[in-house]
C-alpha cells in the first residue's frame, strides 16, 4: 500500500500510484488499468474519492510531469539490480530509492542544495582508510569476458560458498576466454569475487541540437569492490546505448577513489549555460 511521512516528505509508491497520481494531477481519465492503484492511493488517503490529490503530493507531482534534469542511476549486486534516481524541476527536487524485493520506491524531496550529498549517499560513497593497494591499477578486457566471469560467480554463489571458492570459479571462467593474462587475470577474478555493487549514474536534460529538440546527457560507471576500493568502468563509456555494446566491446577498469567519484557526480549536472539552454528548449 501507498503510504505517506508528512514529517519529512517522503512517500512510499509503486510506478502504478505515481501515474495515477501524474493522471490526476494533469486532470486526465486514469486508464482502466490502473484502477486497482487508483484504489489504493484512495484507500491510503493520498487522494480524495473525487481526483483531488493530498497538498503535501503536489511539489513530488509537479516536479514528475516536468523535470529540468532526470539522473537515472542503475545498482546490480548480489540482491539484484535496483533502479534509484532524481528529478530536478524549477522548484523542487525528487530523489526515489529502490529496496530489494519491494515494488514500492521510496520518493521524498531533497533540499536542492545538498543533492550532490544526496546522489552520494544513494551509492553509499565511503572514504575508507583499509582499501588495500593492487599492483596495477587498470585491467583491460572485453565485454564477453566479464560476462562470462559473473556467470560464473551467480552459478556457484549461495549458502555455504566461500570467497575463495567463488573467486576459482570466475577465475577459471576469464581464463577460458584466453583474452587475460597473469596478473589482471588473478585481479579481475579477486575484484569480481569481492564485488558489493556496480553502478552506472547518468543525466539527461533537454538542449537545442541544429535548430531542433534534442536531449544532452553525461554518465559514467563504477565498481565498488570492496577492500580492493573503486574502479571506474571507463570503457564502455557511459552514456552508452544498448545496442552499441557487443561481447567484442572493449572493457576497461581504472582504479579510483571517493574523492575522484565525488567530482564526477558533481560534474555530472548540466552547468548554469546548460540549464538555461534546457529551459529554452521546453
Amino acid at each position: 500500500m501507498p503510504s505517506i511521512d508528512v514529517s519529512r516528505s517522503r512517500f512510499r509508491l509503486t510506478d502504478e500510484h505515481l501515474i495515477v497520481l501524474s493522471e490526476l494531477a494533469a486532470g486526465r481519465p486514469v486508464d482502466e488499468e490502473f484502477a486497482a492503484a487508483r484504489k489504493e492511493v484512495e484507500d491510503s488517503g493520498l487522494v480524495t474519492p473525487d481526483g483531488r490529490l493530498q497538498q503535501a503530493l503536489l511539489p513530488l507531482v509537479q516536479t514528475f510531469l516536468a523535470p529540468g534534469v532526470i539522473i537515472s542511476l542503475e545498482s546490480g549486486g548480489r540482491q539484484g539490480k535496483l533502479q534509484h534516481g532524481m528529478l530536478i524541476g524549477d522548484e523542487h527536487v525528487v530523489a526515489h530509492e529502490a529496496w530489494p524485493g519491494e515494488a514500492e520506491q521510496e520518493y521524498s524531496l531533497v533540499e536542492p542544495k545538498t543533492l550532490i550529498w544526496k546522489l552520494a549517499s544513494m551509492v553509499n560513497l565511503r572514504q575508507s582508510p583499509a582499501t588495500r593497494q593492487t599492483a596495477l591499477t587498470a585491467v583491460e578486457t572485453t565485454v564477453a569476458v566479464v560476462d562470462a566471469g559473473f556467470a560464473a560467480l551467480e552459478a556457484v554463489a549461495g549458502p555455504g560458498r566461500g570467497a575463495e571458492e567463488e573467486q576459482a570459479a570466475v577465475r577459471q571462467a576469464l581464463a577460458a576466454g584466453g583474452a587475460l593474462a597473469e596478473p589482471a587475470l588473478s585481479l579481475l577474478a579477486e575484484m569480481m569475487s569481492e564485488l558489493r555493487c556496480s553502478w552506472r549514474m547518468t543525466a539527461a536534460w533537454q538542449a537545442e541540437q541544429g535548430g531542433q529538440g534534442g536531449v544532452e546527457g553525461r554518465g559514467f560507471a563504477v565498481w565498488d569492490c570492496g577492500p580492493l576500493g573503486y574502479w571506474l568502468r571507463e570503457l564502455p563509456e557511459e552514456p552508452l546505448p544498448a545496442d552499441q555494446l557487443t561481447p567484442a566491446s572493449p572493457f576497461r577498469l581504472v582504479r579510483t577513489d571517493a574523492r575522484s567519484i565525488w567530482t564526477l557526480i558533481t560534474d555530472l549536472l548540466p552547468d548554469a549555460d546548460e540549464v538555461r539552454a534546457a529551459r529554452a528548449a521546453r
